[in-house]
């Protein structure tokens, strides 16, 4: 009898490890749809400051505050999820997991432009081997 045992202790343990994994993984998911949604939400103001800016007529006030007012309520969401996501014992994904293209966007630093590229070229013509590719660590 204490093999029955012993079998049923180790299928519920793998049961709640299973359990986690999936909670973990929907959570994930919604880290991820909550950061799409900010994005978004950014975008959109982002058009409407540039469309104030380069036409004929002011810009829209209310439409601005409406705008912010959703990038931050959208933040607020994420930054629970993240905090969720800490306390389960897991790491927020970061945003090369989700998008590995994805431009790095860290709190306060505004997204780059298309004519702010950063140049990915070593410094110094002697930092590639020859051939032109970098040299090995």
């Amino acid at each position: 009898m204490a093999i029955w045992n012993k079998l049923r202790s180790e299928l519920d343990r793998a049961g709640r490890v299973a359990q986690g994994a999936l909670d973990e993984g929907k959570l994930r998911l919604e880290i991820f749809r909550a950061r799409q949604l900010v994005d978004r939400a950014a975008q959109s103001l982002g058009y409407a400051v540039y469309r104030a800016r380069t036409g004929s007529e002011g810009p829209d006030e209310a439409a601005i505050a409406r705008l912010v007012d959703a990038v931050r309520e959208r933040e607020g969401e994420l930054t629970t999820l993240e905090e969720r996501m800490r306390d389960i014992g897991g790491r927020p994904p970061s945003r090369e997991d989700a998008d590995p293209g994805a431009p790095d966007r860290t709190e306060g630093a505004a997204p780059s432009a298309p004519g702010d590229a950063v140049s990915d070229a070593p410094a110094t013509p002697d930092a590639t081997a020859p051939g032109g590719t970098p040299p090995a660590p």
